[in-house]
């Protein structure tokens, strides 16, 4: 217990500091939180001029705190939206996300077969090189204060449809993969997640006046424990149905978002969200072993190229089917750069799979392409202003 509690100790001081030196020098702290874990964490490199680093595990502690970062990210995009919004776009939400799922699955497709993997493994390459990362998205949003602006809507949209999506591709993956299960068997798993999910929108459309009264606490730290009690129970009943913690947590923000809490809970429970969230980016790093890249680094230089265009040209699109200006639009691509949690959901996945390219080369690929891509997507959000009006596309509108 005591070796825990000074790596705990260890690994929250070196977030600190590393949030802190970012801070300083105007840097997004999320590529921050990732590199310290990477340089305190097990893997390479394990010591500096002789000064050993290896000064934190992956524990389960801390996968159980980052697990509640990506759920408290969402939770508070959720606050920002309502069941009636989403209801409103979702003939947008279906095009931008189909648009998403074709663009950004075909190239991953491309590039598997074009690096000579099998059709199992391409399908691998394709889930993991897809799919954005949630929480990274999400913290780059809060941050530079893009959640209130239109461009979020887009964003959002194909946030929402991928994570939906990832549900079926999992569950059809794993089938398939680890043959466990008939494809009867992958249906009924899809159809028992999205039971849970239709649930869980209808608390969200109905359940306000019940959210009122149940949350009606006097003393901050009752409302605080309730807030982070109730989220983080009905993400797990999600994760233990197959659904995504994350579009979980998100529909619980928008049982809350009609409510007379959300002032409250930006005061009360954000402090937590952004202590869970750093911890996020923190085991991101713990899992990078940086040298693993020097096999997969063909592979993993033409994956950050080809699917940074892909992303930013069907985010773009998407920003126009919304209606959105070219700067906005732009922005949207921007946005849905970074890779992360779902990425190494898959990469486990194949890890468990053992075989092949699945066993070693894919996995080590996913490690560094999260981190290549959550670094260069933030870096690209907080500099898309600047990136635009150096390029010469000029201002539409006034961004905020």
């Amino acid at each position: 217990m005591a070796a825990l509690l000074l790596e705990v100790g260890i690994a929250l001081t070196a977030i600190a500091l590393a949030g802190a030196l970012a801070n300083r020098y105007g840097l997004s702290v999320i590529p921050a939180y990732i590199v310290v874990g990477v340089l305190v964490g097990p893997n390479e490199p394990t010591s500096l001029a002789g000064i050993p680093l290896t000064l934190v595990e992956q524990r389960e502690v801390i996968d159980v705190l980052a697990e509640l970062g990506v759920v408290f990210l969402l939770f508070f995009l959720g606050l920002e939206f309502s069941i009636g919004q989403l209801l409103d776009d979702r003939r947008r939400l279906a095009v931008v996300g189909s648009l998403d799922f074709t663009v950004n699955f075909g190239l991953g497709a491309l590039l598997g077969f074009a690096f000579g993997y099998t059709l199992l493994e391409t399908m691998f390459v394709a889930g993991i090189v897809y799919i954005s990362s949630s929480a990274v998205i999400t913290k780059s949003l809060i941050d530079e204060g893009w959640v209130a602006n239109p461009e979020s809507g887009p964003i959002l949209g194909t946030l929402v449809f991928e994570d939906l999506l990832i549900a079926v591709y999992l569950a059809v993956l794993s089938a398939v993969a680890l043959g466990e299960g008939t494809p009867a068997d992958a249906a009924l798993a899809v159809a028992t997640a999205f039971a849970f999910l239709g649930v869980l929108a209808l608390v969200a459309w109905y359940g306000t006046e019940y959210l009122e009264r149940l949350f009606d606490a006097d003393s901050d730290e009752l409302f605080l424990l309730r807030v982070l009690g109730v989220t983080t129970l009905v993400a797990g009943a999600a994760l233990t149905a197959g659904l995504s913690e994350a579009v979980a947590a998100f529909f619980v923000g928008t049982a809350f978002s009609a409510t007379d809490h959300t002032e409250r809970i930006e005061h009360v429970v954000a402090p937590a969200r952004d202590f869970f969230a750093a911890v996020f980016f923190f085991a991101i790093g713990l899992t990078t072993d940086v040298t693993l890249l020097a096999g997969v680094a063909w592979l993993l230089l033409a994956a950050v190229v080809v699917t940074t265009v892909g992303k930013l040209v069907s985010g773009t699109v998407s920003g126009r089917v919304y209606g959105l200006d070219r700067v906005r639009s732009l922005r949207v691509g921007f946005g849905l750069v970074p890779r992360g949690e779902f990425s190494l959901v898959i990469a486990t996945l194949a890890a468990s799979v053992g075989t092949g390219a699945l066993g070693d080369a894919i996995p080590a690929f996913t490690v560094g392409y999260v981190l290549v891509m959550s670094v260069l997507g933030t870096v690209l959000v907080q500099n898309a202003d600047r990136i635009v009006d150096r390029a010469g596309l000029g201002w539409e509108s006034t961004a905020d």
